[in-house]
C-alpha cells in the first residue's frame, strides 16, 4: 500500500496555483458587499482583538440568522474578506454574521472552538436567533465543532442553539495534520489531536442537521474526512448529507453560496427555513 501524502493532500494551495487570484477577488467582492449592506461591523464577543464578528443585514428584524466561519488552518484568515458571501443570502432575506477568531500559535485549536462558542453566545444574546453555522476548511472544523458542542451546559443560551450547520471542506479527524507544515502553527500532538476532533466527539442530538460540502476536485483526503463524519453521525441518528460539488475546488466551492440556484446555497437557505 502507498504511504498518502498528506502534505500533498491537505495542503490545498498545492492544487489551486490561482489561489491568490481567487483570494483578491474575494476581497474586492467583500468590499463592495459591506458597502451595499446595513452592517454592524467589529461588534466585540470578547476582550481579545480579533474577538468580534461583523453582521450583514438583510433589512428584517426577525430574519433568520447564519453564521460563517472563515478557514485558514487556525492560524490565518479575516473575516472581512469573506463578507461577499452575504450577498446572496441578504437578498434572500437572510442576516449573516461574520466572526474572526485568535489564531495559532497565540492559543490552541480547543480554545479558538471555546471562542466561536463565545461568539455564538453574543450573537443569541443580540438577535434571539437559532443560528445556521456554516464554515470553509478550518471553519467547516468549527461548524462540526458548534455543531457537536452540549449546549445545555452554556449559560443563557437553549439547550438546541445550534441545530443545523454546513462544513464546507472542513477536516473533522485532525491526526493526518501531524506531520504537515500546516501543524507548525497549530503545534498539535497525537492527544490534543484526538481531543479536537469532533469525529470522536459524542454525535450532536438526533435533532440537528449537516451537511458536509466538499468541491469535486478536491484532494481524496478531504472527500474522505465529509463521508467519514457524515456517515458516523448518520449512524447516530442524525440527518446528515454529503454533498460534492462537481466542477470546484477547495477555494472556488465557497463561491457557490453566492449563486441562489446552486445546491450548495440552496442547502444553506432550507436549513434556514426548517
Amino acid at each position: 500500500m502507498t504511504a498518502i501524502d498528506y502534505e500533498a493532500e491537505y495542503k490545498a494551495i498545492l492544487r489551486v496555483p490561482e489561489y491568490l487570484q481567487i483570494l483578491a477577488r474575494w476581497r474586492a467582492a467583500s468590499a463592495a458587499a459591506r458597502k451595499a449592506s446595513r452592517t454592524e461591523l467589529a461588534q466585540p464577543y470578547g476582550s481579545g482583538k480579533r474577538q468580534r464578528y461583523d453582521l450583514l443585514h438583510a433589512g428584517e428584524r426577525t430574519a433568520p440568522l447564519v453564521v460563517f466561519i472563515h478557514g485558514g488552518y487556525w492560524q490565518m484568515g479575516e473575516r472581512r474578506d469573506h463578507a461577499f458571501v452575504a450577498r446572496a443570502f441578504n437578498a434572500a432575506g437572510i442576516d449573516v454574521a461574520f466572526p474572526s477568531y485568535s489564531l495559532c500559535p497565540t492559543v490552541s485549536v480547543m480554545q479558538i472552538v471555546d471562542e466561536l462558542r463565545r461568539c455564538l453566545v453574543a450573537l443569541w444574546t443580540r438577535t434571539k436567533q437559532h443560528p445556521v453555522v456554516i464554515g470553509h476548511s478550518a471553519g467547516g472544523h468549527l461548524t462540526a465543532a458548534m455543531l457537536a458542542t452540549d449546549w445545555s451546559k452554556v449559560p443563557d443560551v437553549p439547550a438546541d442553539l445550534v441545530r443545523a450547520g454546513c462544513a464546507i471542506s472542513g477536516v473533522f479527524e485532525l491526526a493526518p495534520l501531524l506531520a504537515t507544515s500546516m501543524n507548525a502553527a497549530a503545534r498539535l500532538d497525537h492527544e490534543t489531536a484526538a481531543a479536537a476532533s469532533p469525529l470522536f466527539w459524542p454525535p450532536p442530538p438526533k435533532s440537528r442537521t449537516l451537511v458536509a460540502a466538499v468541491g469535486g476536485d478536491e484532494s481524496s483526503e478531504f472527500h474522505r474526512q465529509s463521508r467519514t463524519i457524515a456517515k458516523t453521525w448518520a449512524n447516530a441518528g442524525v440527518a446528515t448529507e454529503y454533498l460534492s460539488v462537481a466542477g470546484t475546488n477547495h477555494f472556488t466551492i465557497v463561491e457557490e453560496l453566492t449563486k441562489p440556484d446552486s445546491a450548495l446555497f440552496g442547502r444553506v437557505v432550507a436549513l434556514t427555513r426548517r
